[in-house]
């Protein structure tokens, strides 16, 4: 199995955060391929860290090569382009890391 996993920190704009990552980009998201399962987390305390951490998004894969292949796709392209479209909501760009 291989991860995806994204963590965004407390938005400058809550609202508009939210309705985008929900109405817009989760559904982006959710047309990538090989794509086994997705978590949104929201973040109710962070511990050992100055970071205002408010959400972790989890996508699962089976390996790493489907991973990289879903990054690689139209799909995913689309996916990571979406995240400038995020930024006007957000303080910093988010942290991604990929795990296995």
């Amino acid at each position: 199995m291989a991860k995806l996993i994204v963590m965004y920190n407390q938005p400058s704009n809550q609202a508009g955060f939210e309705e985008y990552y929900h109405n817009v980009h989760i559904p982006l998201v959710q047309k990538l391929p090989h794509l086994t399962g997705a978590e949104v987390h929201r973040v109710s305390q962070a511990l050992n860290t100055s970071e205002s951490l408010f959400l972790i998004a989890e996508l699962h894969f089976e390996s790493p090569e489907t991973l990289n292949l879903a990054l690689s796709s139209p799909e995913g392209m689309e996916v990571q382009g979406d995240v400038k479209n995020l930024m006007p909501y957000l303080t910093k760009p988010p942290v991604i890391a990929i795990v296995d």
